[in-house]
């Protein structure tokens, strides 16, 4: 039945709002008077009526000079529309809500790992006056910084001299102990502190107060220290037994520091007063022996930049006097302020300017993010663009009778963000899911801010930006249909109404060939520094560190009784981990030596038996021995270090050492050349290092015998260990495993990489194989024809997949030079790094042409299958 012709004026002046108040119901009592007596002209008002309810947001012209008065019922008609598509076309709806989600799902991750990292250290209320004291110095023209171990002077010479400058000036060393109170013994780190550090960090009090270190022999506590000790309840004023020789009174509990503050781990605070009077050596040392860290707060009435300038000279003021400090003198030390609200992004310093640390990650990480959520946006861009046919008579009618071209672009808009919003629910729950996985991936301890109101209003912020994102491209495309033409049926999309298509698809494959070479080649450089020579054995070697006196009175007695079990090969002493190198020294004088040369040296501490224990490998010379006392003023020197101190024939050479760090004024001999041994950043050059016997010795080195298994071993060394040291649990570190960790950053950014990858290639496949079904089925009735002249199945697949791969090896020619441009740049950060292989780009390529044809396939070779006379029986 065709529907009554009615003027235009009819329905304007139905829609005067003085009606249009009365439309749902008052408005057909209205006129049932004046239709008594007519009955068609009743039906033609009711159906105007149907019409007006369904369209009358869209049928007020400008002209009318009247406004909507029912904009609710309009958006309700939108998303009513919205949902009767969704649910009309759910293979093209799953894959858009399916990729939004995905993509929603790594970007909320994404953000709340990178809110986590730029809110590093903010638990501290005073964080941005916070800094530490740290040192650098110019040596032949270059300006050196960052070290951050100072002398023990400079405390007193800032607490005297530049005390206006500070509000609170803090002397700290780090420290693994054990703690025991009555019969539990519980192996803890802390930090032994000048007492205004909990004041400084605004530690958040359970029990006690901020100031309990004014007491030399007190102590602050963790919750988590203090209930493994006492369980729960106050500790506050109970004894605990520290290092197993010196008892201190809790006098107050804190609350455990969170995953992201530069002190997460410290589970107690000792006096710097008590560690003083524990270790009286620390009162001798001059300027030349760095091994403390200094961290401060400035004062209110002070810049980071004003304190800074006033310390610059701190040291070289006082030591420029001293004459048997004149090389230091040479270098030029320069007093630094690191600001805390830089510790964790810029870890770093170089030529006395803070360098890119961890905020590369971060801005990598978010780059990826940005653009596999796009990936997600670009999907339902071309798919709602790709079905803009079947829409295109709805936009004709709309547009037929008064419904401006805005009006249509916020019906758009709302559909794309009724698909937003489902996806965003289903990316909440992928959140939830994938948190736990994601926290251990990035060794986090982020949770979901469910109740935290910033996070809500972020996040309709960025479902609205995502709905305004992805629904753009459609919402202006599909409203800018000729209405006459689409109703005469002669509407065609043009020639290049399937350019922004394609070049949309080569975005995305752009973007996930060129984080296919990004993951390869982070794996590459992991691999290649994992497999760089260490210069000694790691397999069977562990670690333990000596926490208490038991440690060093009974060193002799554990190594003859290791040693009696067969299972332990060696076990040495050293002054620090064979992983790390914690101390740098001055004072070396030798035949040859420029004058003006201040030489500095890696310095190691270690008992004779340490290279038998760690395997390291003879260049040259010998190892220490105990069968030659005089080998107590010897050395053993790496290759670096004898380049480093331009010895020809090292070999026999003296090196005289004045250090009061170590109490030497001496001659020293070379015994031996070793190669280098990796001990720091295993992508840098090993630095010049020196061994030697004297000094203090803090860790066992314990080599297992490489003919017992270590699972059967450590049973035994640890049987032995509670018999010689009974009052200190048994602790131990596998020496791979403290190497493997120097690789966790770069790791961490490879694993991020490769599942971001996955994920995007999953996005750009799910857009793919829309899309790929979409041009089948339009395409269904051509192919059949071609099927019947003769066409082979072959053939037909060839057709339909043809273009997808012209599209695919287009994004392999786009990401190539892009990937190599920025990769190049992220491997300039690393001294020891990979070559770039021409087969990396290769691969990455031949890959994403291989998934775009398995994508592609399904649907080519189902309707080169398909049967030709059911498809074509309608003509």
């Amino acid at each position: 039945m065709n529907p009554p012709k009615l003027p235009l004026r009819f329905f304007r002046w139905f829609c005067h709002p003085k009606l249009l108040k009365y439309i749902e119901g008052d408005l057909l009592e209205l006129y049932d008077e004046r239709c008594k007596t007519d009955g068609k002209r009743k039906a033609d008002v009711r159906f105007a009526i149907d019409v007006i309810l369904l369209f009358r947001p869209a049928i007020i012209k400008p002209t009318d000079g009247y406004k909507s008065v029912n904009n609710i019922a309009m958006y309700k008609s939108y998303f009513k529309i919205g949902l009767r598509n969704l649910f009309r076309n759910k293979g093209y709806s799953f894959i858009n809500i399916g990729g939004l989600a995905i993509g929603m799902t790594v970007a909320i991750l994404i953000g709340l790992w990178i809110f986590d990292e730029l809110s590093f250290n903010r638990y501290h209320q005073n964080y941005d006056r916070i800094v530490q004291i740290r040192k650098g110095g110019t040596y032949e023209g270059k300006f050196y910084s960052g070290q951050r171990h100072m002398p023990f002077p400079l405390i007193e010479e800032l607490q005297t001299t530049y005390a206006s400058n500070f509000k609170h000036i803090v002397p700290l060393r780090w420290e693994n102990t054990f703690l025991t109170a009555g019969e539990k013994t519980i192996s803890q780190s802390g930090a032994c502190a000048g007492e205004s550090l909990a004041e400084m960090l605004t530690l958040d009090m359970v029990y006690g107060t901020r100031s309990g270190l004014k007491d030399p022999h007190s102590i602050l506590l963790s919750l988590s220290a203090a209930k493994a000790l006492f369980g729960e309840g106050d500790p506050v004023n109970k004894i605990i037994r520290y290092n197993n020789n010196t008892d201190v009174k809790v006098t107050g509990v804190y609350k455990n520091l969170p995953y992201n503050s530069g002190f997460y781990g410290t589970n107690f605070i000792l006096p710097w007063q008590l560690h003083v009077a524990n270790n009286p050596w620390i009162l001798n040392q001059g300027w030349e022996n760095h091994f403390l860290l200094i961290y401060a707060e400035i004062a209110p009435n002070t810049t980071m930049e004003q304190v800074g300038e006033n310390i610059r000279e701190a040291e070289l003021k006082v030591i420029k006097n001293i004459p048997s400090l004149q090389q230091e003198v040479s270098f030029s030390p320069v007093v630094m302020l690191h600001p805390m609200s830089d510790w964790h992004l810029y870890s770093s310093f170089k030529e006395g300017v803070l360098e890119n640390g961890p905020i590369q990650s971060v801005r990598i990480i978010g780059i990826i993010g940005s653009f596999v959520l796009l990936l997600a946006c670009i999907n339902f861009m071309n798919l709602s663009t790709a079905r803009s046919e079947k829409r295109s008579k709805e936009v004709g009618i709309r547009k037929s009778i008064g419904s401006r071209r805005n009006q249509l672009i916020n019906q758009f808009f709302s559909e794309s963000l009724l698909v937003v919003v489902f996806a965003f629910v289903l990316s909440l729950v992928g959140v939830g899911l994938a948190l736990p996985w994601f926290n251990d991936l990035t060794g986090k301890g982020i949770v979901m801010p469910w109740t935290n109101i910033n996070f809500w209003v972020a996040s309709l912020i960025f479902v609205v930006t995502t709905g305004l994102l992805a629904g753009s491209y459609p919402a202006l495309y599909l409203s800018s249909f000729n209405a006459v033409q689409v109703l005469k049926g002669t509407f065609r999309v043009g020639r290049f109404a399937s350019v922004p298509r394609k070049i949309l698809v080569v975005l995305q494959f752009t973007v996930s060939i060129s984080l296919i070479i990004g993951t390869i080649i982070i794996y590459r450089q992991v691999v290649f520094a994992k497999n760089r020579p260490v210069g000694y054995t790691r397999d069977g070697l562990i670690m333990i560190e000596r926490k208490s006196g038991e440690f060093y009175s009974q060193a002799d007695a554990l190594r003859n009784e290791l040693l009696k079990t067969g299972v332990v090969k060696e076990m040495a002493e050293s002054g620090g981990r064979v992983t790390e190198v914690w101390s740098g020294n001055g004072g070396f004088d030798w035949q040859g030596k420029d004058p003006s040369f201040n030489a500095s040296l890696s310095t190691l501490s270690v008992s004779a038996g340490f290279g038998n224990a760690v395997g390291w490998q003879f260049t040259g010379g010998r190892d220490f021995s105990e069968e030659f006392p005089s080998d107590s003023s010897g050395f053993i020197l790496n290759e670096a270090a004898v380049k480093y101190m331009n010895i020809e024939n090292p070999v026999g050479e003296i090196v005289h050492w004045k250090n009061s760090a170590y109490g030497v004024d001496k001659d020293f001999r070379i015994l031996g050349v070793i190669k280098d041994m990796v001990m720091q950043s295993p992508f840098e050059p090993v630095e010049p290092a020196v061994y030697f016997l004297q000094g203090w010795h803090g860790f066992f080195v314990i080599k297992i015998n490489p003919d017992v298994s270590t699972s059967d071993a450590l049973p035994v060394i640890e049987s032995v260990f509670r018999k010689v040291i009974p009052t200190a649990p048994f602790e131990y570190n596998f020496v791979d495993d403290e190497y493997n960790r120097k690789f966790i950053a770069e790791e961490r950014i490879g694993k991020l990489a490769a599942v971001f990858s996955v994920l995007a290639i999953l996005i750009s496949c799910l857009g793919l194989f829309g899309l790929a079904s979409f041009v089948s089925e339009q395409r269904t009735k051509e192919m059949c024809i071609r099927k019947v002249v003769g066409a082979t199945v072959f053939n037909i697949w060839r057709m339909l997949s043809r273009d997808f791969i012209i599209l695919t090896v287009i994004a392999c020619a786009i990401a190539t030079p892009v990937a190599y441009y920025f990769l190049s740049g992220w491997l300039q950060n690393y001294t020891y790094r990979v070559e770039m292989s021409w087969w990396v780009f290769i691969a990455s390529g031949t890959g994403a042409v291989a998934i775009t044809l398995v994508t592609v396939s399904y649907q080519a070779i189902r309707v080169a299958l398909a049967n030709p006379a059911r498809s074509l029986r309608s003509e």
